[in-house]
């Protein structure tokens, strides 16, 4: 299976990432919300950040991965492309379930973008040791 379908597979099983882009040369990353709709990723982020302006038009980065589910075969995934700030449609934002209530402290204010797929990698790590925190309490 080629790295995009299998990893728009792999993102339908984890509800969150981060998108990361530039803004005047300066890099950043924030978390979304995605789901995949008609084979492209649709990202839900808060509006109040601001994000959004600097990543329309412009290639961007997600990144997914199931590393805190303590499965004994872990994975990312990397998707890159160019992002849009997009309108969904009705069954899209129902996709998306119920917003957060706040983002940091503000009411969250959605705003929307899909990421047309240039480039996607998908990385696995198997048989995977149990995550331990280094202190014991």
């Amino acid at each position: 299976m080629p790295d995009e379908f299998r990893a728009l597979e792999l993102l339908s099983r984890t509800p969150y990432g981060r998108v990361s882009a530039s803004q005047r040369a300066l890099p950043f990353t924030t978390i979304a919300r995605h789901v995949v709709a008609g084979g492209r990723l649709l990202l839900r982020l808060h509006r109040g950040y601001g994000y959004h302006r600097a990543m329309d038009g412009s290639v961007v980065s997600y990144q997914a991965d199931n590393l805190a589910g303590g499965e004994p075969e872990t994975w990312t995934v990397q998707f890159t492309g160019t992002a849009r700030v997009a309108h969904p449609e009705p069954a899209d934002h129902d996709a998306f379930g119920r917003t957060p209530a706040l983002a940091d402290g503000e009411p969250f204010d959605p705003v929307f973008l899909h990421i047309e797929p240039v480039f996607a990698k998908v990385h696995t790590l198997t048989d995977v040791p149990v995550f331990r925190y280094a202190h014991s309490g």
